[in-house]
């Protein structure tokens, strides 16, 4: 199959590439494997100075690559030169942190002398998603080459020059040959490339059904996986919160990259007291944000990445309002070219409807009534998904306390949901599994190794 990029502002064809063969897709994790054998046994210093250097180019092609992914997902260009600046920022952190983090640890023993090392594993690969198409390659990409891993990336098909620029960056930064490389293939390779003797372990960034699929495979072979899937992230407003505040994020939450995040606020689950108030502010704020061309400025929410996507979205919110839930704004797609989707607001939701049970993967937004803290927990819980959430109050340390006990992998209080690459990043349930970020991201692909001398 080819792999194509569609504008989907535009409905127009951008580039069209042939997908490597079978052959030649073990040829290139062959000489990556390859390049292993040298990059692990640089030094850390070497390493950071690689990886300061990919930093520093990232931030020099910062419109073009922002421009990219405008152009063949749609992400508005003001939030894709923000996805380069946290590229060059994870850059750094680990260029910064990797040989603290990766410090033996000398451990008390039986033995004359005996630590806990960490040592590279070889070959990882990467089967990434379309819509942060940098910043999640970026943030797997750092401390794998840092712990002294080659990387292999398997990017989403409809992102291929987003997926050639990935790779240009750590060419152009000096790195050495194949230490760092793009495959060209579609999803029917990708088993064929975990059961590759020399791909040592995989991360997958996707939906639940893709992390079965990998997961099952990478079972059967007995390699490592982490797997950051989909979410439908809670946001609890109680009696006693800001309603300015949390109306401004809770907009902000639910249409970040037009509403395709995984850790985007999805499920906003309102006190009884408050609710009325709460959501009068919110369909004012969602209303206003403005819907068009992810080139331009002003753009808040561009178009949804594929039409398939879009159409998947619409019959979600077409289908819970057939069983019953309320329509309260948008839920139609926009005319004309494009594949644009409005900011949708839906409350009256039960469980058995899609917008109830599903991730919604676009700016659509389904609000609950709730009685008190305690009913609003017993909703955010009611998931198969547990990905991030947030708890918006007054009261700091009962924000904390409520906050401890949502089945989720990141839990804000009075903040929106985001990764940072000094804290891990992960989910539980269908949301997946393992962390990246922090120090715990960066040891998932080492061998933990013990030394014990006499």
């Amino acid at each position: 199959m080819a792999l194509e990029s569609i504008n989907p502002a535009t409905g127009e064809q951008l580039e069209v590439f042939a997908e490597s063969t079978p052959t030649a897709t073990a040829a290139v994790v062959d000489a990556t494997a390859g390049a292993f054998v040298d990059w692990r046994k640089t030094s850390f210093a070497q390493r950071r100075a690689l990886l300061h250097k990919a930093a520093a180019v990232l931030r020099d092609n910062r419109e073009l690559y922002a421009r990219t992914m405008a152009l063949e997902m749609g992400k508005p260009i003001v939030e894709g030169r923000g996805e380069v600046e946290k590229c060059a920022w994870v850059c750094e952190y680990y260029a910064d942190n990797a040989e603290t983090i990766l410090a033996d640890e000398p451990v008390k023993s039986d033995g004359s002398k005996s630590y806990v090392g960490f040592r590279p594993i070889g070959a990882v690969l990467a089967v990434m998603p379309w819509n942060f198409p940098f910043w999640q390659v970026f943030r797997f990409a750092a401390p794998a080459l840092m712990a002294g891993n080659v990387g292999l990336l398997k990017h989403s098909s409809n992102v291929p020059r987003c997926a050639l620029q990935i790779e240009e960056v750590f060419v152009k930064a000096g790195f050495p040959v194949d230490v760092f490389r793009t495959l060209m293939i579609g999803s029917r390779q990708v088993e064929a490339v975990i059961a590759h003797r020399e791909v040592k372990a995989v991360t997958l960034t996707g939906s639940d059904i893709a992390g079965r699929k990998v997961a099952a495979k990478a079972g059967e072979m007995l390699k490592k996986t982490v797997l950051e899937l989909g979410g439908s992230d809670p946001f609890i407003v109680l009696a006693d919160a800001d309603l300015d505040e949390a109306t401004t994020v809770a907009t902000r939450a639910r249409c970040i990259n037009s509403g395709q995040s995984c850790i985007a606020a999805k499920r906003f689950i309102v006190v009884d007291t408050v609710y009325d108030a709460f959501l009068e502010k919110f369909i004012a704020k969602m209303q206003a944000l403005k819907v068009g061309d992810p080139l331009l400025e002003t753009t808040q929410v561009g178009p949804q990445a594929r039409e398939d996507l879009m159409l998947e979205l619409h019959a979600q919110v077409a289908d819970s309002v057939r069983a019953g839930a309320r329509l309260l704004l948008g839920g139609e797609p926009l005319k004309g070219a494009g594949c644009f989707y409005p900011p949708t607001i839906l409350d009256q939701l039960q469980p058995g409807m899609p917008a109830y049970d599903q991730e919604t993967f676009g700016p659509v937004a389904s609000v609950f009534r709730v009685a008190d803290a305690e009913e609003a927990l017993l909703v955010a819980n009611n998931s198969d998904f547990g990905l991030g959430a947030s708890v918006w109050t007054r009261d700091s340390a009962r924000g904390e306390a409520l906050a401890a006990r949502i089945e989720a992998g990141a839990v804000f209080v009075n903040g929106m949901v985001k990764s940072d690459p000094r804290l891990p990043f992960g989910g539980v349930k269908l949301s997946g599994y393992g962390r990246e970020l922090s120090h715990y991201g960066i040891k998932e692909f080492v061998n933990i190794q013990t030394l014990w001398i006499k």
